[in-house]
């Protein structure tokens, strides 16, 4: 490919300084040979260099299942939250009767059929 004609840009360039730190990261974390700490990957094999970016695109994906999940269960409590009806007495401040714990001080456990 002739110079100047480089197909692989970046969508945000805000991210190329973090993206390149996060590539010398996983580089070192794999123990790759420790040429490539002058910024030159030439002499670094085809089989390091396919590590280093498999194992980046890895942790990426892995960052972005993790924010969906987490997205996901908030929404899903949100709405399983919206879709539940409030009931009457919870309306009111009552109590439930199912919950000896929530029993007012005046009220006796006899009124809600505990023995």
């Amino acid at each position: 490919m002739a110079a100047g004609q480089k197909r692989n840009r970046p969508l945000l360039t805000q991210a190329l300084g973090a993206l390149d730190k996060f590539k010398y990261e996983v580089a070192s974390e794999l123990n790759i040979n420790p040429e490539y700490k002058s910024g030159y990957w030439g002499n670094i094999s085809a089989r390091e260099c396919g590590a280093v970016g498999g194992n980046m695109v890895r942790r990426m994906i892995a960052a972005a299942e993790q924010t969906l999940a987490q997205q996901a269960a908030g929404s899903a409590t949100a709405a399983f939250r919206a879709a539940l009806p409030v009931e009457p007495d919870a309306q009111r401040g009552a109590t439930s009767a199912h919950n000896p714990s929530e029993i007012r001080p005046g009220q006796s456990q006899q009124a809600f059929g505990i023995k």
